[in-house]
Parts: C-alpha cells; sequence; structure tokens
C-alpha cells in the first residue's frame, strides 16, 4: 500500500459561519447603497445561506448562487480570476463559459482558513467590482472571526 492518505481533514464552514458571511456581505451592500443577493456555499458549492435585498433582482439570486459554485468549482480560484484565466483563450472560454452554473466574472470570493478553502460568498446586483466588494465583504468577516477564535485556542 502506498502513502496515499484515504481521510482528508479539511475546514468547512459551518451554518453560523455562512450567517456571518451572509450579514456582513448585507452590512456592506447597505453601505454602498445596492440591493443585492449574496449566497454562501461550503467546498462542494452547496448553498448554506442565502439572502435577496429588498429590491434586489430575481434573476441575480441564481447568478450570486452561481457565483459561490463556480469558486468552490473550482477549487476556490475567484471569479473574476477565472474570467481572466480565460478571456484570451476563445475555445476555453466558450467551452467553460458554455456551461450550466458556471459565472466567470466578478463577484464570487474564496474563504480560506489556514491557505485552505473552506466555503464561498457569491453577490449579485451591482457592477462586478461592487458585487466582489460584497463577497469579500462576508468573506473577510468569517476569517477575521476564526482568527479571532484561533487565538483563543478554539475554532
Amino acid at each position: 500500500m502506498n502513502d496515499t492518505p484515504l481521510i482528508v481533514n479539511r475546514p468547512q464552514l459551518t451554518y453560523a459561519a455562512a450567517r456571518l458571511a451572509l450579514d456582513a456581505a448585507v452590512a456592506e451592500a447597505e453601505r454602498i447603497g445596492g440591493a443585492f443577493n449574496v449566497a454562501v456555499a461550503d467546498t462542494g458549492g452547496v448553498l448554506l445561506a442565502f439572502a435577496r435585498m429588498d429590491g434586489a433582482f430575481a434573476e441575480s439570486g441564481a447568478i450570486a448562487r452561481d457565483k459561490a459554485w463556480t469558486v468552490a468549482s473550482f477549487a476556490g480560484l475567484p471569479s473574476r480570476a477565472l474570467y481572466e484565466a480565460i478571456e484570451a483563450e476563445p475555445a476555453v472560454r466558450d467551452g467553460i463559459g458554455g456551461r450550466d452554473r458556471v459565472a466567470a466574472f466578478g463577484g464570487g470570493v474564496p474563504i480560506r482558513i489556514d491557505g485552505a478553502l473552506a466555503g464561498a460568498v457569491g453577490a449579485s446586483g451591482g457592477s462586478a467590482a461592487q458585487d466582489e466588494q460584497v463577497a469579500q465583504a462576508g468573506a473577510d468577516a468569517v476569517i477575521a472571526a476564526y482568527e479571532s477564535v484561533a487565538k483563543e485556542g478554539r475554532s
């Protein structure tokens, strides 16, 4: 038998962490004055928490969920970085861009704990830069909370 591990321990968002991300992202959306949809997913892209702010377009809800799913499905690659990676390759861009649920534009960001993917936040409702700003606020809140409790010796 080789030395390949049979089980891998990885960080995984809890519902409490997902709610923390959601609340922080919505607070950032309110601060910039937009109506956004925000989705938080686990490492498999499964939805953990979702918010549709008053006035947010219904279709952007699906886009927010797809952005979070895209980040999780591409091993934590932010959705904007995916676009940047494929924009100069027409065949790759068309192939990936034509896949269901792939959202290759700004607004999907990873949540990394100790360098490992723990989940993702997707936001939709503003410009790509605003979507990314809102999603990043959610990710940052979880990371800050984790680092705070890690200093105390608990997670």
